[in-house]
C-alpha cells in the first residue's frame, strides 16, 4: 500500500470516530435514549437499546461505505410492518428529543398559543402524515 492510501484510510478513520462521537454525545448529553425508555417504559432492555444504536450505526456504516443496497426479494410483505416499526421509532425519538429540549412549549408561548398545544401537535402529525403520503406517491411511485 502506499502513502497516500494509508493517509486517506488515516483520514477516514479519524472523521469516523469524529462523528461518532459527536453522535453519541449528543446521545448523551440531550439524555435522547433514557427519555425514550422511559416514555415506552422499557427500562429492562437497556442492553439491547445499545447494540441496536451500535449495530444500526455500524451496518449504515458498512453499506453506505460498500455502496451496496439492501435488497430482499423474497420478503415484501415485511416492508409495511418494517416501514412502521422504522415510523414509529423516528416518531418517538423525535418526540423525545422535543420533550427533552421542551421545543413546544416554547414555541406556543411566542407564537401565543399558550393553551393550544394539541392544535401545534396535530398539525405537526396531519403534516408530516401528509408530508410522507405526497413523497411516496409522487417520488417513489413515479
Amino acid at each position: 500500500m502506499g502513502i497516500k492510501v494509508l493517509l486517506i484510510m488515516f483520514i477516514g478513520l479519524g472523521g469516523g470516530i469524529a462523528v461518532g462521537s459527536g453522535l453519541v454525545a449528543f446521545l448523551t448529553v440531550l439524555g435522547i435514549v433514557p427519555r425514550l425508555m422511559q416514555l415506552s417504559k422499557t427500562y429492562d432492555a437497556t442492553r439491547s437499546y445499545e447494540w441496536s444504536i451500535i449495530l444500526g450505526s455500524v451496518a449504515g456504516g458498512w453499506m453506505i461505505l460498500s455502496g451496496s443496497t439492501l435488497s430482499i426479494p423474497w420478503a415484501s410483505f415485511l416492508l409495511v410492518p418494517i416501514g412502521l416499526f422504522c415510523g414509529v421509532f423516528v416518531g418517538m425519538l423525535a418526540a423525545a428529543l422535543t420533550e427533552v429540549l421542551n421545543v413546544l412549549p416554547i414555541l406556543a408561548k411566542r407564537i401565543g398559543f399558550g393553551q393550544k398545544i394539541l392544535l401545534i401537535l396535530m398539525a405537526i402529525v396531519l403534516g408530516k402524515i401528509t408530508g410522507s403520503l405526497f413523497h411516496w406517491m409522487y417520488y417513489v411511485n413515479h
